[in-house]
């Protein structure tokens, strides 16, 4: 696993905390997203690409373009693989990221719906070892649980989504006590439907819940459903300025 200390951005700057994009619509019906994520002073710790749910059948031209455009600038781009909360087959996880790899040459795998239970644990770690296996560099991986996990899972990945729901249930939520014995870099927060005018109370909580990587938008979401995060927040200018200045000063 790599570890994340800092944003390295085409410019050089480099801010502890930073944004983690969870995944824009395809770069064809979001060409304004993916150029935003390489503006040089954008503070991104890595971006998901997802081609098809998953790397597609073949090489896309125009998600290899992003992704080159994205690892250019130094932002990481992580594959998208769904692990359907433990039960989607090893082999088919495995087939998956050998594509991103060998196709976009991914930097690292988002694992979304991760289990978060203890009994899930072993099979966690065993796909984890198998994906770091896969790349001759250090791979990052980012556990999407969207809830505080069985605490073994902090020894699996480099980070762990630790939220990842609405800004209603965000801004009363409480964070789990065994993450203070981890540095914020190890968490990551994903919050939609955030007002403009809570913005600075959100990035606030993400502070004092030692969540070192965040995706705020006031996009809203719908039961079971991602598109809240497939374009630009309304807001995205004043994130940038707020998290490239330091949110954790």
């Amino acid at each position: 696993m790599s570890h994340l200390t800092a944003t390295g951005t085409a410019t050089g700057t480099v801010t502890e905390t930073g944004l983690g994009v969870p995944g824009y619509a395809h770069p064809l019906l979001a060409p304004v997203e993916w150029a935003e994520l390489t503006r040089p002073g954008t503070p991104v710790h890595w971006a998901v690409l997802n081609v098809a749910e998953g790397p597609g059948d073949r090489p896309d031209p125009h998600c290899l373009e992003a992704a080159g455009r994205l690892r250019n600038a130094g932002v990481r781009v992580l594959g998208h693989l769904g692990l359907d909360h433990g039960s989607r087959p090893f082999g088919e996880i495995v087939s998956d990221a050998q594509r991103y790899l060998d196709w976009y040459k991914a930097d690292g795998f988002y694992l979304d719906r991760a289990p978060a239970d203890r009994a899930d644990l072993p099979g966690v770690r065993r796909i984890a070892a198998t994906l770091e296996a896969l790349r001759e560099d250090e791979v990052h991986l980012v556990l999407g649980h969207g809830t505080h996990p069985y605490p073994g899972y902090a020894e699996v990945a480099d980070q762990l989504v630790t939220f990842s729901g609405a800004w209603a249930d965000y801004r009363w939520s409480q964070v789990a006590e065994w993450t203070a014995d981890y540095p914020a870099r190890k968490f990551a927060h994903l919050v939609h439907g955030v007002p403009r005018t809570h913005l600075e109370e959100a990035l606030r909580i993400a502070r004092w819940q030692g969540a070192g990587t965040v995706f705020m938008t006031d996009r809203r979401g719908r039961p079971g459903q991602s598109d809240q995060f497939h374009t630009l927040p309304g807001y995205w200018d004043e994130i940038v300025s707020r998290i490239g200045r330091g949110v954790s000063e």
